[in-house]
């Protein structure tokens, strides 16, 4: 028994590197990208908001627009992920989410330097992503 949980948490334990962004997938509303748009991503060296949630909390239904016009703003000087865990939920066990949507923030090396749990508004967002060296 004590090998089972042992060769569990193994599996669970490998390929994490907590606070590093790793394996990371987006999408947009219901369209989940491939492992290939990811490593672009992660090799852009830009700053990152990675938010998770589902379409169908309420909370989550309300940042979707803002999300998306924050990533037009954004282009080009800050990534803006919106994964939806109903179609990629590896994202949500690696970054141990515990309540949607949960918003992420990292820096340019993909150093996790900030976690919101619920509804951000836009303005925090912007503030939040100002903090962390983007103009």
């Amino acid at each position: 028994m004590a090998v089972v949980f042992l060769a569990v948490g193994l599996i669970i334990f490998q390929g994490r590197e907590k606070g590093r962004v790793e394996n990371i997938a987006t999408s947009s509303s219901e369209k989940v990208a491939t492992t290939n748009d990811s490593l672009k991503v992660k090799l852009q060296n830009l700053p990152i908001l990675m938010d998770l949630g589902r379409g169908t909390c309420k909370a989550c239904k309300m940042m979707l627009p803002i999300l998306q016009e924050l990533q037009e703003e954004y282009k080009g000087r800050a990534i803006i992920q919106i994964i939806d865990i109903r179609y990629k939920p590896e994202p949500a066990r690696v970054y141990n989410i515990r309540l949607i949507p949960t918003q992420i923030f990292f820096d340019a090396e993909g150093k996790e330097i900030y976690r919101h749990e619920g509804f951000m508004d836009k303005a925090s967002i912007k503030q939040k992503l100002q903090e962390i060296g983007v103009k």
